[in-house]
């Protein structure tokens, strides 16, 4: 079943334009509510948001659809996306749902769904869930609402940020505390504002926090995992040892290091495989990430005798190659880390938290514990476009072989779509540094023109 609506990442678009309305969210409340309803009268939806003004409004009708089809709604409030998987897993809701467009612009917004497994739901449902949708706005199906005496409750979980706070901290070892190290936190204004500076200054270090002002409109605005170059400022400023970079809804993690160095998610995958595996806790002694990470990592985990399993892109299928094989321990480059053993979904915080016990327990730099290898040149451009998709275009076509072709023997080409915005990705990724930027620029123009004519 084809879906339209949902991408690789929920529903996201423009808020109060279509699909991200009111309309849609209660049609998408009554649809999902009507598939996961236990059928009882203790049916229940945990329901968070980050910090974007829109929230309230997709909130409100998120929750009145629910509450339609005889559903308890737990509102969270701002927390972040693995806050609410988990949260819908200990509560033993139903259904979990965030509400956040992660690394979007505050004039973006979206919704995410989990299982009551805290798990991000499947293509097929989606797909389900999305034929329902069509059918309640289109008016040729009717929900199946409760009667009066039925319906749902609302209310707030008033120590939700309290029960996430704890689930971190226990991922820490207990021998080990950040008693003496400095970090620079960079919370993006958005979901994690509140919890993770006291996450971090619960387990000793000393904290200072940037993006923490959110006024519903400033959720990723030249700040956090997106933007690092202020938090690289703020680390060398104030002499720390390390910085922290989250995104809009806290599910993924970028790392400075005390030069102002930035440090993507391979780096941080890489040391925390290595790690797991020299221990003897990384399963099956594999990775798993996406298409996008550098080749570089895949052979320096290579010598260590790590194995990278791949995926496409989207941590969802990251997850999904984990559950399927038995894995503990994938991502993305982006800093979607996932690990299994503690979440269910990318957890910044989770991640950060391991990062941090590595930097306590080898007492040395961040910059000796995140350099492990060489990244290969890699170039990624975007190209905007409205319509139907130019990768359909024979010119675009021929011009994609024949980087390939050229490629072939160095490095790499990867073209997709985005699953999130409306443009093709282009990443090509090799030795020569002056070819893979020949040839991006070659496809990226020739995607242009197509656009464009």
């Amino acid at each position: 079943m084809k879906r339209n609506l949902f991408g690789t990442d929920g529903i996201r678009g423009r808020a109060n334009s279509y699909p991200i309305t009111s309309e849609v969210a209660l049609a998408l409340a009554q649809a999902a509510g009507s598939r996961f309803h236990r059928g009882d009268k203790h049916a229940s939806v945990v329901i968070g948001k980050d910090t974007r003004l829109s929230g309230y409004m997709l909130e409100n009708a998120l929750t009145s659809g629910f509450m339609a089809m005889g559903m308890d709604a737990v509102l969270l409030g701002p927390l972040p996306t693995p806050a609410v998987a988990s949260l819908t897993r200990s509560l033993r809701a139903d259904l979990g749902v965030m509400i956040s467009a992660s690394h979007n612009p505050a004039t973006d917004n979206g919704i995410k769904l989990f299982g009551p497994d805290g798990y991000k739901l499947s293509d097929s449902i989606e797909a389900e869930i999305e034929s329902d949708i069509s059918a309640f706005l289109g008016n040729t199906h009717q929900p199946p609402r409760v009667d009066a005496m039925d319906l749902g409750k609302a209310r707030r979980l008033n120590d939700a940020a309290g029960r996430y706070i704890e689930a971190v901290k226990q991922t820490f070892p207990r021998d080990l505390n950040l008693n003496g190290v400095k970090v620079v936190v960079d919370c993006a204004n958005g979901a994690a504002y509140k919890v993770a500076p006291q996450i971090l200054y619960e387990l000793g270090a000393e904290v200072i926090p940037l993006g923490i002002e959110p006024n519903g409109l400033n959720i990723n605005a030249d700040c956090g995992a997106t933007a690092p170059h202020n938090l690289s400022k703020a680390v060398v400023i104030h002499q720390a040892d390390i910085g922290i970079a989250l995104d809009g809804d806290a599910d993924r993690l970028i790392v400075v290091d005390e030069g102002g160095r930035v440090v993507d998610g391979d780096q941080i995958m890489a040391l925390i495989a290595e790690d797991w595996a020299m221990s003897g806790k990384l399963a099956a002694n594999t990775l798993v990430a996406t298409v996008m990470s550098n080749l570089g990592m895949e052979n320096y985990l290579a010598t260590v005798g790590v194995k990278v399993e791949r995926t496409g892109v989207g941590d969802r299928y990251v997850v999904e190659s984990m559950r399927a094989n038995g894995y503990n321990l994938g991502g993305e480059q982006s800093g979607h880390i996932v690990l299994s053993d503690f979440t269910t979904t990318g957890d910044g915080l989770v991640a950060a938290v391991q990062v941090l016990s590595l930097l306590a327990r080898k007492q040395i730099t961040t910059s000796e514990l995140t350099s492990l290898f060489e990244p290969l040149p890699q170039i990624l451009v975007n190209v905007r476009f409205s319509g139907p998709s130019p990768l359909e275009n024979e010119r675009v076509k021929t011009s994609i072989a024949a980087q390939e072709k050229r490629l072939a023997q160095t490095g790499r080409v990867l073209i997709r779509k985005s699953g999130t915005e409306p443009l093709i990705r282009v990443m090509t990724e090799g030795e020569d540094n002056d070819l893979i930027v020949d040839a991006a620029n070659q496809i990226r123009e020739t995607i242009e023109q197509v656009v464009n004519a």
